[in-house]
């Protein structure tokens, strides 16, 4: 038998690729601004090319546009949203106090948490209280009459299911996206404060700090590696400028997504910045007088520069970073039959004292390789 075709939701893709194919004409013919083809190439549709700034029109008041469209599947139910678009000097021009007002109202975790849960599927308030485990009706009920008010939910009827309003679903569905797109503020937030309270990870001091503390932090994953099994070498590499390189044989970190994140995000970038995740960012040194563990994550905050760089899956993957920060993306530099992981990084002048000395990393080593026979250790001048 053969199968039914989806007209309505070929239609729908036929119409998104029209209104990708105008928004590269506009381009093409300088009609489009640079605002409106980033918005659309942010959803990885178009060519990397369209990311170039192109000449606009200096004449023209607008500052571009914002197109969007979609469709959206509940309860046997299709929803779909003809291609729209937004001035973005309408956009910017939008009422502050009444904007903070939405976003403040839809800032509450279990707000959040009961708007996803019913895009996914009306519910019942004593359906809602036993998937968001909140414990009593009366929490969930104080949200829900915030909901209700706002036209953000609505009801069947008395006692009925909860539902999302049909012209609501679009914008809220825009604002998650959005959200989804900006969740790595939340971990160079993160970044500032380690910045902001480095006495905490390195112990109080009356002046600078010392940046053998980061490299012990750097060596530790390398020493994690080895008790799983899979690092047999270390090599370190002091620079004249101040910088210090860790080369281990290990696995090398993931490149690919990491697993049960809410974004595309690397396994390697969020090593690198989630400062939280004990899974993912693995080691953590601690110091004499350190209230928390150095991470990696912590010694990318805590750098001027960083470079980390990964053999894995026979390709050599590189990314640089800056107060914790990424300055690029994941790029290949190479091919090898290798694995392993090279995390260069150079400490904060503003906050730590000297550069790497000899001596005091060579002592580190003797006493890394006294613990570890079985492991290969070398420091390079």
């Amino acid at each position: 038998m053969t199968p039914s075709r989806d007209f309505a939701a070929e239609l729908d893709d036929m119409k998104t690729q029209l209104a990708d194919l105008a928004l590269q004409v506009r381009q093409l013919t300088g009609a489009a601004d640079t605002g409106a083809i980033r918005a659309a190439s942010a959803r990885q549709d178009l060519p990397a090319a369209a990311y170039t700034p192109a000449e606009t029109d200096k004449s023209s008041s607008s500052s571009g546009e914002l197109y969007y469209s979609g469709h959206y599947n509940q309860d046997n139910a299709r929803f779909r949203w003809e291609p729209k678009s937004r001035s973005v000097n309408q956009i910017l021009s939008t009422d502050g106090e009444k904007a903070a007002k939405v976003v403040g109202a839809l800032g509450h975790k279990q707000r959040l948490d009961i708007i996803r849960t019913i895009l996914q599927e009306p519910m019942s308030g004593a359906e809602l209280v036993e998937r968001l485990n909140m414990g009593t009706t009366g929490q969930l009920y104080h949200h829900l009459k915030a909901l209700l008010g706002a036209d953000l939910l609505q009801q069947d009827d008395r006692g009925g299911r909860y539902s999302i309003p049909r012209h609501r679903t679009l914008p809220l569905l825009l604002l998650l996206a959005a959200a989804s797109d900006l969740l790595d503020a939340s971990d160079y937030m993160d970044m500032t404060e380690v910045r902001g309270n480095s006495s905490a990870y390195l112990g109080s001091t009356e002046g600078k700090h010392d940046p053998h503390a980061l490299l012990g932090a750097v060596l530790e994953n390398s020493l994690l590696e080895h008790n799983a099994g899979y690092c047999t070498e270390v090599n370190i590499y002091i620079h004249d400028d101040s910088r210090v390189t860790v080369a281990d044989n290990g696995r090398g970190i993931p490149a690919r997504a990491f697993p049960g994140a809410d974004t595309d995000r690397s396994w390697l970038q969020t090593v690198m910045t989630d400062l939280h995740n004990r899974t993912a960012t693995g080691a953590s040194y601690t110091v004499p007088g350190g209230e928390k563990g150095i991470s990696i994550a912590v010694v990318n905050a805590l750098s001027l520069h960083l470079q980390v760089e990964t053999r894995w899956d026979g390709s050599i993957i590189r990314q640089d970073y800056s107060h914790g920060i990424p300055r690029s993306a994941l790029t290949p530099v190479g091919t090898t039959g290798e694995t392993g992981t090279s995390v260069t990084f150079e400490p904060d002048p503003e906050l730590f004292s000297s550069a790497f000395d000899r001596e005091t990393v060579e002592k580190m080593i003797a006493e890394r390789s006294a613990m570890y026979p079985q492991l290969t250790l070398r420091v390079h001048v």
